[in-house]
């Protein structure tokens, strides 16, 4: 596996502390996918689950969506797989979803949100609001948030790759 994964210092701000915890996460998602044909990426965990590395990617590009460009920048962005009638939609794949188009989307999401992240203060509200609470929160909220979200996703991934193809690491 080619993908660097880097902790922050130590000693690092808490800007630069939260960011960089995002982006080991991002990367160890990226990782956790290198290497893998298309229908490997596209096999669920077992049966009945539909949770698969490509489903995880596709997640997480809706989660940085959602977070970034919706609640953060109060952008009017859709959804990109899932809809009213299938919720889940970023976790049913069929033989026409490819790896490529997945990461592609994946990584256009986190330039958005590290642009949009840039020009915000830690502790400014956001612009929007989230669509079920209503509330607003802090780009530090955000940040929090998503590193969670990434961890978690990322103990998934481990263990989908585990059951692809034996591979094992933090």
């Amino acid at each position: 596996m080619t993908t660097e994964r880097r902790e922050p210092a130590a000693d690092a701000d808490e800007r630069t502390m939260l960011e960089g915890w995002l982006e080991y996460h991002r990367q160890t998602l990226a990782w956790k996918c290198e290497g893998l044909t298309d229908a490997q990426l596209r096999t669920p965990a077992v049966a009945p689950s539909t949770l698969s590395l490509m489903g995880l990617v596709r997640h997480m590009a809706e989660v940085e969506r959602s977070w970034y460009r919706r609640v953060l920048a109060d952008e009017d962005a859709g959804p990109i797989y899932y809809s009213d009638a299938d919720p889940d939609g970023e976790f049913r794949l069929t033989e026409a979803d490819t790896w490529q188009e997945a990461r592609a989307t994946w990584q256009a999401e986190i330039e958005v949100a590290r642009r949009n992240a840039a020009g915000t203060r830690l502790d400014e509200p956001t612009r929007g609001r989230h669509r079920r609470t209503g509330e607003r929160y802090t780009l530090r909220w955000i940040h929090t948030h998503m590193i969670e979200e990434y961890a978690r996703h990322n103990g998934h991934a481990d263990l989908l790759r585990e059951r692809l193809d034996g591979a094992t690491g933090d």
